[in-house]
């Protein structure tokens, strides 16, 4: 056994034995507990980035640790490899997308396995292939059979000089990325999916996700958005045309002073139609992008249609106005507005010179004061200036309107949510082809089974104006049935992909379907999920919907797919910066920067490696291109090693935080790993004994406590707190305890040869390529990835003896060593007859004795 520790030696080795061996192939067995453990898949972009690293590493992590536990494991992983940042690469690059996705996956999957994680890479799978999508396809031509799939007009991003469909991030200051065109809103048709059908109980089967972050089951309960409320009917004043309004503060209805209504909502198109103020009005809201949660920083604006309705109650008519905070697409395009009791329509009331009226008073037992000539009163309170509702709580209001606008035909009770139907449709072309088919007399049909996949073509020629499907008539062309037809020319939404790939893992080759049920049905759900809290919303989401589509499809039999889930924390680096001519910042790579700290680790000066000037600080960001503080982890990794690289990942923070990068503290991981291989070294060189329980002397005693409480806490960190940061410590602590301890007798070398097997097979879950090394060298039977989890000898936690801090006054005065079961009476006639406790006790009045059962015996005296 080689006296230093080699990594760069070390770790290709093993990555080739594993390879060879074919070591983390994993197949259904029922005889084995199955443990399903995945890492969000990446893009395909290139490189990896530290943020891949640390996720994949927790991944792994668990993996290895489920293993050990003699559980059946599965970690795949794939490539989420459609999506526009591929076109603008290709552009950039002239290359076609297929090119450079295929070159990308090849180049990161080399990387991941540089990195040691332990994936079944005969389940690997790129969403691009049309293997995979072929059953996306097939999946979604069944959804409309079944009535969950249908096409409406939609607004999109137009770019009227490249006569194209943007995508919201191509849209800067509001116009094209390359044309620099005013982007307009045009509606045009898109295809979408039923979700909101589905919407009560992904609301509902929430509560069964007891193993997920509460704030991201939050954040999804507030995008659902459910809410209970009233849908009321006003007529038209001028006519006797309804239209309908939701509101879910039916308390405050006796003091609506106008409806407001979106561009697009039937009576501004009529009003436009006559008046060319309000149709310019309308034009500039519809091409006014408006998202949801800008609309409360928003300027209101407005204009009068010089339409009235009538108020279902009272009789009064009320003016209809047509505001620019008001969205078609979300209601019904029309709102009663209430000035006095909101503040969105207490502003447009204030602008436009509209009555305000309070018919909301704070209750008699409320600090809360009304003052509606500073803002609007939001609060719930009881009932003023409403007739026969008058005194009446938030709740006895809401049923008494509800109970009269029901009795007279003007309104119902009902349940709305905030969740819209899914757009699946995007004009770009990299993506799964719609497998639609449209008719010449405009009706649609679904591309029939043996018409699938609907392929993609790889070789084209990006212009950056048209997707190569869209500009080319002949693709579009097909024939069912001896008639012309044109297959769909939009593609799919990426997150159709990332909504079920997890469940492909199961069974990627299957070619019989999209899933086979026995393989789906073994290995799902999945047990762990990793992944940022970006996808929190959407993803997840999005998933958690397909998952009950394939159950209620019979795919498979579970309601959600994900049992427990993680989001890992960003990782953050220093950034620095110089100025240039025109005051711009230049930003440096901190691998291009030198620097001095002061004794706290801040950093006092810093300059450039290559010139020796100056370069300025910006602190800690997270690491990004456009900062330029990105660190590559192949140079880390070639420098240290990839187990040094994994070991600093887990040890410097709680993976739900954020990480800060540190070269200091990378170095500090790589010296751990090297004083674990020397203990190694030593222990080896000892050579082995036969632990005797009845021959341990009270320190060794004491020190295989310490062993084993190690195992204790370290598993249970892993497996049920997941703070794999404090496993790592308590690890550390053993280690500096075990380096201090002597190796002379037989039972000195048979503690030595325990611990330090544990510690391999507790560390081999985070540094694998040092622990299989080290099982090796060291003689052990079998590959360590099938050895098992140290368990915990109850009968080594047991203590003899105790230490017992004695005070007089609270001062520390002596330090007992007792028999375990002492008993206060045996600890105080031990302290009392203590010389340094007898000093200061003598001759004084003992007010009161303090026991800490086991740690602590004060004495209170004067």
């Amino acid at each position: 056994m080689q006296e230093q520790y080699n990594p760069q030696e070390i770790e290709p080795k093993v990555q080739s034995h594993w390879e060879q061996n074919n070591s983390f192939k994993v197949v259904e067995d029922e005889s084995k507990e199955k443990y399903y453990c995945l890492s969000m898949f990446p893009y395909p972009s290139g490189r990896l980035h530290m943020g891949h690293v640390r996720n994949y590493t927790i991944g792994d992590v668990v993996s290895r640790f489920q293993r050990l536990q003699g559980k059946n494991v599965m970690q795949p992983m794939g490539w989420d490899a459609f999506g526009l940042p591929a076109e603008n690469a290709a552009i950039k690059n002239n290359t076609a997308p297929a090119k450079w996705t295929y070159e990308n996956i090849d180049y990161m999957r080399n990387q991941l396995k540089l990195l040691g994680f332990g994936y079944d890479w005969d389940r690997e799978i790129a969403t691009c292939h049309p293997d995979y999508y072929k059953w996306e396809q097939w999946f979604f031509t069944k959804l409309y059979e079944k009535g969950l799939v249908y096409k409406k007009m939609s607004t999109v991003n137009w770019d009227p000089v490249d006569q194209t469909v943007l995508a919201n991030e191509q849209v800067i200051d509001g116009r094209g990325w390359r044309s620099g065109a005013i982007v307009e809103q045009k509606e045009i048709p898109q295809w979408f999916i039923k979700i909101t059908d589905y919407a009560q109980e992904l609301l509902d089967d929430l509560d069964q996700l007891e193993h997920w972050p509460e704030q991201v089951k939050t954040m999804q309960r507030n995008w659902i958005g459910r809410s209970e409320g009233l849908e009321i009917d006003f007529k038209r004043a001028d006519n006797d045309e309804q239209f309908t309004v939701y509101t879910t503060r039916p308390d405050t209805f006796m003091g609506v002073t106008y409806v407001a209504v979106a561009a697009g909502h039937p009576i501004a198109q009529e009003a436009a139609k006559n008046n060319a103020d309000i149709a310019a009005f309308v034009e500039e809201c519809k091409n006014t992008k408006v998202a949801e949660a800008d609309m409360a920083t928003m300027d209101k604006k407005g204009i009068a249609t010089g339409f009235y309705a009538i108020h279902p109650l009272t009789g009064k008519q009320v003016p209809i106005w047509v505001a620019n905070f008001v969205l078609m697409d979300y209601g019904s395009g029309a709102v009663m507005a209430v000035p006095g009791h909101d503040q969105r329509d207490y502003e447009f009331a204030s602008a436009y010179g509209l009555e305000i009226k309070q018919v909301i008073a704070p209750a008699g037992d409320s600090e809360l004061e009304a003052n509606l000539d500073e803002a609007a009163f939001t609060e719930k309170g009881v009932l003023i200036n409403s007739g026969e509702f008058d005194g009446l709580d938030f709740e006895g209001a809401f049923n008494a309107i509800a109970d009269k606008l029901e009795g007279i035909n003007a309104g119902k009770r009902k349940v709305n949510f905030r969740l819209r139907d899914w757009g699946v449709s995007r004009q770009r072309y990299w993506g799964s082809p719609i497998p639609m088919l449209n008719k010449a007399d405009g009706s649609e049909l679904a591309a029939s089974e043996d018409m699938l996949p609907v392929r993609l073509p790889e070789d084209v020629v990006m212009d950056g104006v048209t997707s190569p499907i869209k500009s080319d008539p002949e693709w579009a062309k097909a024939t069912v049935n001896g008639e012309q037809v044109f297959h769909e020319t939009d593609t799919f939404d990426t997150f159709m992909e990332s909504s079920w790939y997890y469940a492909r893992y199961c069974s990627p080759r299957y070619d019989e379907g999209m899933l086979e049920p026995g393989a789906a049905n073994y290995w799902l759900p999945v047990n762990q999920y990793i992944g940022g809290i970006e996808h929190a919303i959407l993803h997840l989401l999005y998933a958690r919907f397909f998952h009950k589509l394939l159950r209620d499809f019979g795919l498979v039999n579970s309601s959600e797919p994900f049992e427990r889930l993680l989001c890992q924390g960003m990782v953050l680096a220093e950034t620095y910066y110089r100025k240039d001519e025109k005051g711009g910042d230049i930003w440096i790579s901190p691998t291009d920067v030198e620097t001095e700290t002061d004794d706290k680790g801040r950093i006092t000066k810093a300059w450039h490696k290559d010139d020796g000037e100056p370069v300025f600080s910006a602190g800690m960001s997270k690491m990004s291109k456009s900062k330029n503080n990105g660190i590559d982890p192949q140079i880390v990794i070639k420098q240290y090693g990839a187990d040094t690289v994994r070991l600093f990942m887990m040890f410097t923070a709680p993976p739900e935080q954020t990480l800060e990068w540190s070269d200091s503290g990378v170095e500090g991981a790589h010296r751990f790993l090297r004083r674990v291989w020397k203990f190694a070294v030593d222990v080896k060189a000892a050579g082995t004994a036969e632990l005797d329980l009845n021959a341990l002397s009270s320190a060794q005693k004491t020190l295989r406590r310490e062993i084993h409480k190690t195992i204790a806490k370290v598993t249970d960190d892993v497996e049920r707190r997941q703070t794999f940061n404090t496993a790592i410590a308590a690890i550390m602590e053993l280690s500096n305890k075990l380096a201090k301890a002597p190796l002379k007798d037989t039972q000195d070398i048979a503690l030595a040869n325990e611990a330090l097997e544990a510690m391999i097979i507790m560390l081999a879950p985070i540094t694998p390529h040092l622990s299989h090394e080290l099982w090796e060298q060291l003689g052990k039977q079998g590959d360590i990835l099938d050895a098992r989890w140290p368990q915990v000898d109850a009968g080594a936690l047991v203590e003899d003896e105790k230490l017992i801090v004695v005070q007089v006054n609270g001062k520390l005065r002596t330090k007992l060593t007792v028999a375990a079961d002492a008993t206060q009476e045996q600890i105080e006639a031990l302290a009392f007859a203590d010389e340094n406790v007898l000093k200061f006790t003598e001759g004084k009045t003992i007010r009161k004795k303090i026991y800490v059962p086991g740690k602590l015996f004060n004495v209170v005296a004067n």
